[in-house]
C-alpha cells in the first residue's frame, strides 16, 4: 500500500470523528486535504513544504472572500446610489485583483518547492474537488426537493 494512500485512508477514518463535531467547513477542509494529498503524491519532504505555503494562500483567500461577502451584502442593489454602485464595483475589482497577485504569489513559492508537473496536478486536483463537491450537494439537495415536494 502507498504512503499516499495510507495517508488518504488514514485521512479518511479522522474525518469520520471530525464530521460529528466540527462545522462543515472543517469537514470539506478535510476532505480537499485527502483529495490533494491523493492526487498529488507528495513526498515526505515535498509535503513538509507544500503545506504551510498552501494552508496560508487558502486562510488568505478566505479572508478576501469574506471581505467580498461583506461589500456585497451592505445593501441591496435597488438601495445603492449610483455613486455607491460605482465605489463598490472599484472596491470589487481591487479584490480581483488582490485574489490574482495571492495565487501568483503561491504558485511562485510552489515553485521553490515542487516541480511544474505536481502543480499543473494541484490545479487540476482543486477543480475535480470542486467539481465533486458541487455534485454532491445537488445530489442532496435533490433529495431534500422531493422530501418537499412530499410534504
Amino acid at each position: 500500500m502507498s504512503t499516499t494512500l495510507k495517508i488518504v485512508i488514514i485521512t479518511l477514518l479522522v474525518s469520520g470523528s471530525v464530521f460529528a463535531q466540527r462545522p462543515d467547513r472543517e469537514k470539506i477542509k478535510v476532505l480537499k486535504i485527502a483529495h490533494i494529498t491523493e492526487k498529488l503524491d507528495l513526498s515526505k519532504q515535498e509535503a513538509q513544504k507544500f503545506w504551510p505555503v498552501y494552508n496560508a494562500n487558502e486562510a488568505a483567500e478566505y479572508k478576501l472572500r469574506e471581505r467580498s461577502n461583506t461589500m456585497r451584502k451592505k445593501k441591496k442593489p435597488a438601495d445603492f446610489t449610483e455613486s455607491e454602485a460605482k465605489t463598490l464595483l472599484l472596491e470589487m475589482v481591487s479584490l480581483e485583483k488582490e485574489k490574482a497577485e495571492l495565487h501568483s504569489k503561491m504558485l511562485n513559492d510552489l515553485l521553490k518547492i515542487l516541480p511544474a508537473k505536481k502543480i499543473v496536478a494541484l490545479m487540476q486536483a482543486e477543480r475535480s474537488f470542486k467539481h465533486k463537491m458541487i455534485e454532491e450537494f445537488k445530489e442532496r439537495h435533490s433529495g431534500e426537493k422531493g422530501m418537499h415536494r412530499r410534504n
